[in-house]
């Protein structure tokens, strides 16, 4: 397979029920100069695929985690351009075409990397919401920048990046067992810019299987390693790291962790005071309540 262009690389991990669509809507590409990388992250069964000219399977000893997988698979590509397709999910037909069209007729300053619109679809298809990605110039902060209300940030499982530009930066940071897509894109944006593009490309699959993001230990750990490694970053955005923060404080609640969630609203309201009660009060519960007294009584040793 000479001159490819695209490199679509599908970590995998234990969901072989899932697989062989994500496999499919990769090959199914309307652009032929592509190959499909499936990096199979150590699965208690070895993934078992129909053979194909474009697709190769690389096995993992034991499982190591997305950010290890996708390197691997960034390492083994051969294609000038790499994209991901996470294994529960499927890619549209036109994804590889409309975003090398566009990255070929772009006036961004140069390295620019394109990210296309994603759909949230239930397991029986249908869609539950629509994300459009905002352009960005190089030299900005991917998630911390004001964008237009209608765009969004949560379409970055759609990025087309250039290859070598990936290896440069490092690929993905192997110490985040989540958030790897946020802290990669916090190192890419200042030194290549996003196109966005409002074509739907890509559709994200809504399910209640296990998924890394829900493991509540997990998110609290890798939440900080972002804040830490990041700091200078976050700073230079308070609005945006006060809504960080409440982002996070939402899902926090929602994975029982009201402490946590505490926490994070308390540094928001120090960043920015009334959005950040604006955002209180649509949290205020019971549990909220209870567990926000707690944190003070603890914080001024109060009986």
């Amino acid at each position: 397979m000479n001159n490819i262009l695209l490199s679509i690389i599908i970590p995998t991990y234990n969901r072989p029920h899932f697989l062989p669509r994500a496999v499919n809507s990769a090959l199914q590409q309307t652009v032929k100069d592509i190959e499909v990388i499936v990096v199979d992250d150590g699965s208690d069964e070895p993934v078992n695929l129909p053979e194909h000219s474009r697709l190769r399977v690389i096995a993992l000893e034991k499982n190591s985690g997305n950010a290890v997988a996708r390197n691997v698979g960034l390492k083994a590509a051969k294609g000038q351009y790499v994209t991901y397709l996470d294994d529960d999910d499927q890619l549209l037909p036109n994804m590889a075409q409309v975003s090398l069209d566009a990255l070929k007729n772009t006036e961004l300053p140069k390295p620019v990397a394109a990210l296309s619109g994603l759909e949230v679809i239930k397991p029986d298809g249908e869609v539950v919401d629509r994300r459009i990605p905002p352009t960005l110039p190089r030299g900005s902060h991917f998630f911390l920048e004001d964008i237009e209300p209608e765009k969004s940030f949560l379409s970055k499982q759609t990025l087309v990046v250039e290859r070598e530009l990936l290896l440069k930066l490092g690929g993905y940071d192997e110490t985040f067992t989540s958030r790897v897509h946020t802290e990669m894109f916090l190192r890419l944006n200042p030194v290549c810019s996003i196109l966005g593009l409002p074509n739907v490309t890509y559709q994200l699959t809504a399910h209640q299987g296990e998924r890394i993001s829900r493991d509540p230990a997990l998110r609290q750990v890798n939440f900080e390693r972002l804040l830490n490694k990041h700091e200078s970053l976050f700073k230079l955005h308070p609005k945006a790291f006060a809504g960080f923060l409440c982002d996070h404080a939402e899902r926090s609640l929602e994975l029982g962790q009201p402490k946590a969630a505490i926490l994070s609203l308390l540094r928001a309201m120090k960043l920015d005071l009334k959005p950040t009660l604006g955002r209180i009060k649509s949290l205020s519960t019971y549990t909220l309540r209870t567990y926000t007294k707690q944190v003070f009584r603890e914080a001024f040793n109060i009986n």
